[in-house]
């Protein structure tokens, strides 16, 4: 009979120590407000041809590249980019450059009422109006970031000056007139809007045209956005601002793939990062505008799971416009390691397949950053471009 050793294995015992903590306070994440915390910049006012137009600057616009943006229908430059600049991610662009921000006329917080019978600009004229902000702050050139009304504004500008415009950052843009079903409902909110009553319907409207599917989105922040729209707006300018939205005619731009005849048609010779969202109820809008630009200036992109893409999803929308900078040649550099892996490698996959655009118009890439799924970057959605 074989004896066997047991020999007990025991571990060692964890010494938990009692942690004393002090000063430990409970805070709650702030409420979404879209009122003006002055982080946009100084305000300015520049006279143009058409009227005044409110400016805000942040930065020195003669030392620093320049980001200018272009607010949307029933927003100005507070509450369509305050929270979006303000985003943790965004500091290291908003560092580097400087921001100016452009209001419509009478479309900036604390707008006076328009004197009655003047006359709104039309959109090709609001672009001209950048001419005079350009002028004002001595901008050799400059970076566009509109989005809706705002992208179309900037987009004939680029058309018009293609000098004066490094790049385009673009959402929800339309290069076409609007439809019949857009007119329609549109000429009923202008009657209400110009006689200075917001109603139900202009509400739902406007917050149709910014979320699209709106039952989808995030609820704080459409009843963020209800309240503003229904006690915050200057029903009057907003109406006259509407009803030049309504009026815009194409923009007459066409996608020509010729070398030798690109000189001679007009088009956006810029690079464009074309964005929407899949809530968004102008995607379509935006994949036309897609099929006019030059494939291998342009970029067609979808956020996944939001409408308002810039406030619901602003860290993808940071994450694409840091990269697209740097597509353009800007070194951000960015303080987390393992993100500036990802824009390297993903920088180098949008380079090559621009690169391969011309002999396949219909590549459509995938591109994964920072394990994030849900970001489509598509060079050209469309299998029959619009000419």
């Amino acid at each position: 009979m074989t004896s066997l050793d047991v020999i007990e294995l025991t571990m060692p015992s964890e010494t938990l120590d009692d942690v004393d903590l002090r000063h430990v306070q409970l805070t709650c994440a702030p409420a979404r407000s879209l009122s003006d915390d002055g982080s946009g910049g100084q305000c300015q006012t520049v006279v143009t041809r058409h009227g005044a137009v409110t400016v805000a600057v942040a930065g020195n616009p003669t030392s620093d590249p320049v980001i200018l943006s272009y607010h949307d229908l029933g927003l100005n430059h507070v509450t369509n980019f305050q929270a979006f600049f303000l985003y943790p991610e965004m500091r290291n662009i908003v560092n580097n450059f400087c921001i100016l921000h452009v209001n419509a006329p009478g479309q900036e917080e604390g707008a006076r009422t328009l004197p009655e019978g003047y006359e709104y600009p039309t959109l090709d004229e609001l672009a001209d109006t950048l001419t005079s902000v350009k002028n004002h702050f001595h901008l050799r050139s400059f970076i566009g970031f509109g989005v809706g009304l705002g992208a179309n504004v900037l987009s004939r500008y680029a058309t018009k000056y293609p000098n004066d415009v490094d790049a385009l950052v673009l959402v929800n843009c339309s290069s076409t007139p609007a439809g019949w079903i857009e007119w329609g409902y549109q000429k009923l909110n202008i009657r209400h809007l110009k006689s200075g009553t917001m109603t139900t319907g202009t509400v739902e409207y406007l917050l149709w045209h910014h979320f699209g599917k709106v039952e989808e989105c995030n609820q704080d922040l459409v009843a963020v956005y209800r309240q503003h729209f229904e006690k915050a707006l200057n029903a009057t300018n907003l109406g006259l601002l509407v009803d030049s939205y309504i009026r815009r005619n194409d923009l007459n731009i066409v996608r020509e793939l010729d070398p030798n005849k690109k000189k001679d048609v007009r088009m956006i010779r810029c690079p464009v990062l074309n964005m929407t969202a899949n809530l968004s109820p102008h995607i379509e809008d935006t994949v036309t505008f897609n099929g006019r630009l030059d494939p291998t200036l342009s970029t067609w992109m979808k956020i996944q799971d939001c409408g308002l893409v810039i406030d619901e999803s602003p860290g993808k929308v940071v994450e694409a416009f840091r990269l697209f900078l740097q597509g353009q040649g800007y070194a951000l550099h960015n303080r987390t390691s393992s993100t500036i892996s990802t824009i390297n490698s993903t920088i180098s996959s949008i380079s090559n397949n621009a690169n391969n655009d011309n002999d396949n118009n219909n590549t459509t890439t995938t591109t994964t950053a920072a394990n994030n799924k849900d970001i489509n970057i598509t060079e050209n959605p469309l299998n029959h471009p619009v000419a």
